[in-house]
């Protein structure tokens, strides 16, 4: 019975850890820590607000002029934040793969 409690515990303080971080990382200042890491890897954001229809997010490669290389992250999204995450994530995941 402890162990059921303990593992019931340990899920929701991770359930709280996970929503505080996401409300951290969906505001302007986690978009600054999301662009400042990008930059220690070597990428410049470029993030264009499109009406209301959404938000572009762009990682180029810092240096590049930014010209689209295969190493270049994109997202489209509703919020900047949603958008800047994804770009990132992109990017990393293709500059893992070259």
């Amino acid at each position: 019975m402890l162990d059921q409690r303990d593992q019931l515990l340990r899920a929701a303080l991770y359930d709280r850890s996970l929503s505080a971080l996401r409300t951290w990382l969906d505001s302007w200042a986690g978009i600054g820590h999301v662009a400042v890491g990008m930059a220690r890897q070597g990428y410049d954001l470029q993030l264009t607000r499109y009406d209301e229809k959404g938000w572009r997010a762009t990682f180029y490669t810092t240096g590049m002029e930014h010209s689209p290389t295969s190493a270049t992250g994109t997202g489209w999204e509703r919020t900047p934040w949603h958008a800047t995450q994804r770009a990132g994530w992109e990017a990393l995941r293709r500059m893992r793969q070259e």
